[in-house]
């Protein structure tokens, strides 16, 4: 039997990481050099709480100068990974600027959204600190995780995560983009929006 299908979309500043992760959950490969003409969309089956989900995972890596074509992402978006480098204080300030732009397209401030801060692994070149990220994601009501792409930290956590907050969130909701209607745990009620920050 094929799982349910969850359109996610990886957002943040450009040279963060995103199509790496990506990559690393897809393939279990790290791409050192990557080209961002390549494909700019994956799907993955998991099984997540023992329920099977089809991720549909949208990369908005090359697109940072088209505006428009990330827009068309988040459009279609049932969930977010917005990504910084703990390496980078500009890339976690673009954060910042990502969420009103969430805001202003989906017109949803409890989208389901994880913040994670990638890079982790470059302890020496640390910019951000970890309790600085999980404040934003706090005040944001987001899931947090530090992650590397490279060493395979918290790579398949965060895309767990986001599943499981699209989960709450279509029940919560009684529906969502791609399953009208449809509640998934009915125990849930509308309108708890409790987020767990690791």
């Amino acid at each position: 039997m094929a799982g349910k299908s969850y359109k996610i979309v990886v957002i943040g500043a450009g040279g963060v990481g995103k199509s790496c992760f990506t990559i690393q959950l897809i393939s279990g490969t790290f791409v050192e050099t990557y080209d961002p003409t390549l494909e700019d969309s994956y799907r993955k089956q998991m099984t997540i709480d023992g329920e099977e989900a089809i991720l549909n995972i949208y990369d908005t890596a090359g697109q940072e100068d088209f505006s428009a074509v990330r827009d068309q992402y988040i459009r279609i978006g049932e969930g977010f990974v917005c990504m910084y480098s703990v390496t980078t204080d500009a890339s976690f300030q673009e954060v910042r600027n990502l969420r009103e732009k969430l805001l202003n397209i989906t017109d949803d401030e409890h989208i389901p959204c994880v913040l994670v801060g990638n890079k982790c692994d470059l302890h020496e070149d640390r910019e951000v600190a970890t309790a600085t990220g999980l404040g934003l994601a706090t005040e944001f009501g987001w899931k947090f995780l530090e992650a590397s792409a490279k060493n395979k930290t918290n790579v398949v956590e965060a895309f767990e995560e986001i599943v499981k907050s699209i989960r709450v969130y279509r029940a919560g909701t009684g529906g969502g983009a791609g399953q009208p209607g449809e509640a998934e745990k009915p125990e849930v009620k509308p309108k708890k929006r409790l987020c767990l920050l690791l």
